[in-house]
């Protein structure tokens, strides 16, 4: 293809027509026509970028796979421009660029750059009108790709978390038809044992006495045990069915309630109102256990509403940072427990809100609390793992701070931790995106990050702006 002909081209691509004819001279003379195979490579991750590549033709794409499978993260065809632009400081893509049918491209090498800033000013501006897209396109896959990732760490963990409630609701209902039954025939034993006055105020009292809460704590399966048979030793020492020793063993009823009865109350009547107060009370155990879990189903519910903001716009906004790290707290919970890690959460009373979107920063403590997690869990073998997340007032900011007594960073890492696509974490287990995230977007809340660390005791501190709120003489 002689000079003549690559010129040709260049005034028909999308990106550089609108250059002067002698500035695309300039890229023709310099440049130099690559033909890229299906499959070949065009520029590897970990190396150099050689330079700049005008798409004359074909279709060149960058494939990555951060945990999540392989996923297309950017894509060139003709007309279009990949590799090295004017100011940027690319040095190496994150992964390899590959043809993905025949392609031809004008290369011009790293070298020619500072050359063809002075050269070609039309072209530079070109370029770099399509380096700010090109940056705004990344930011964009990068948050996405960042999102994908903690969302799926956040459903494993919050399947957990609702799984447990969910079983209980389950096994409360199915557990529930069997004790009304019960209930039904103990109810009309009763009413056949046509007791007086005197003996209903006492079949009164030890139902009063299986509904406390406070006459027995919470007993181990070795203490219930012997209570179901000191139970049932009681009732057949009173001639009656030991059949009711397992549902009274679980309720409250005391030995004392049970001996002021059997004083009022004999024969079958005594072993229809024990069989009676026995099931009346399971069934009301049963319905506070299903309605717990079914408040702790809300909670979780509320807390990831919280914690993705999605009913509200996406503006900036003053952000109740208490429960902003309460539901981020909540939705880690399973992982924290899973990892044996105590996390703690210190809030400064009466502290202002922040001004910022409420989602995104979730995403900011979201990252931080769980690399936090990790850090931790190695030294929570031996010791005990804890975080704190605390916040609290300084001047006219406020500040987040999330400290773990984990090993510390390296100085080594510490120098790239906030570097994107740098990860100490194994294939898979790690996007190398997480900091360079949470330094964005607290960036973009009008924030500043800052880390500090040695063996036992990693910082983050986050400090934000905070909402001046109306006084009650209305001066701001």
């Amino acid at each position: 293809m002689t000079e003549t002909e690559i010129v040709d081209r260049l005034a028909e691509h999308k990106t550089l027509s609108g250059a002067p004819r002698e500035e695309l001279a300039w890229l023709a003379a310099h440049g130099s026509v690559r033909h890229l195979a299906a499959g070949d490579v065009l520029s590897s991750k970990g190396a150099t970028v050689e330079g700049m590549f005008i798409v004359l033709s074909g279709h060149i794409a960058i494939f990555v796979d951060r945990g999540a499978g392989r996923h297309k993260m950017m894509e060139w065809r003709g007309g279009e421009i990949a590799g090295l632009l004017p100011y940027s400081r690319l040095v190496s893509p994150p992964a390899d660029s590959v043809a993905q049918e025949p392609s031809t491209v004008l290369a011009v090498s790293r070298d020619r750059m500072p050359e063809m800033i002075r050269e070609c000013h039309a072209i530079t501006s070109l370029l770099v009108h399509t380096m700010v897209d090109r940056a705004r396109a990344f930011t964009s896959s990068d948050l996405h790709d960042e999102k994908m990732v903690s969302l799926g760490k956040l459903s494993a963990g919050l399947a957990h978390e609702l799984n447990n409630p969910a079983s209980a609701i389950e096994r409360g209902a199915a557990l529930m038809e069997s004790r009304l039954q019960e209930t039904e025939q103990a109810t009309r034993a009763l009413g056949a044992a046509r007791l007086t006055d005197e003996q209903l105020a006492a079949v009164d009292a030890v139902r009063t006495a299986c509904l406390s809460k406070q006459a027995q704590g919470v007993l181990s399966p070795i203490e219930q045990a012997d209570r179901e048979d000191a139970i049932a030793d009681w009732l057949s020492d009173h001639g009656l069915d030991v059949a009711s020793a397992e549902a009274l063993a679980e309720t409250k009823v005391t030995f004392a309630a049970l001996d002021a009865l059997a004083e009022a109350v004999s024969g079958p009547a005594l072993d229809a109102v024990l069989r009676w107060a026995a099931a009346g009370c399971a069934v009301r155990d049963l319905a506070a256990e299903i309605q717990e879990a079914a408040t702790r189903i809300s909670g979780l519910v509320a807390a990831i509403k919280g914690f993705t903001h999605m009913d509200q716009a996406k503006a900036a906004a003053p952000v109740d940072l208490g429960r902003s790290l309460s539901n981020t707290i909540a939705v880690l919970g399973a992982k924290a427990r899973g990892k044996s890690v105590a996390v703690a959460l210190r809030v400064e009373p009466g502290l202002p809100r922040a001004l910022g979107l409420a989602g995104e920063l979730n995403q900011v403590w979201a990252n931080l609390i769980d690399n936090a997690l990790d850090a931790v869990a190695a030294v929570a073998v031996i010791a005990a793992g804890r975080v704190e997340v605390l916040a609290s007032r300084e001047q006219d900011r406020v500040v987040v701070r999330i400290v773990d007594n984990g090993p510390g960073i390296p100085a080594e890492v510490r120098a790239r931790m906030f570097d994107p696509f740098f990860t100490t974490k194994p294939m898979g287990q790690g996007t190398g995106l997480g900091l360079d995230i949470v330094r964005r977007l607290v960036q973009h809340n009008d924030g500043e990050i800052a880390v500090e660390t040695e063996p036992g005791r990693t910082e983050f501190r986050v400090t934000l702006p905070l909402v001046i709120e109306d006084e009650p003489g209305g001066a701001q």
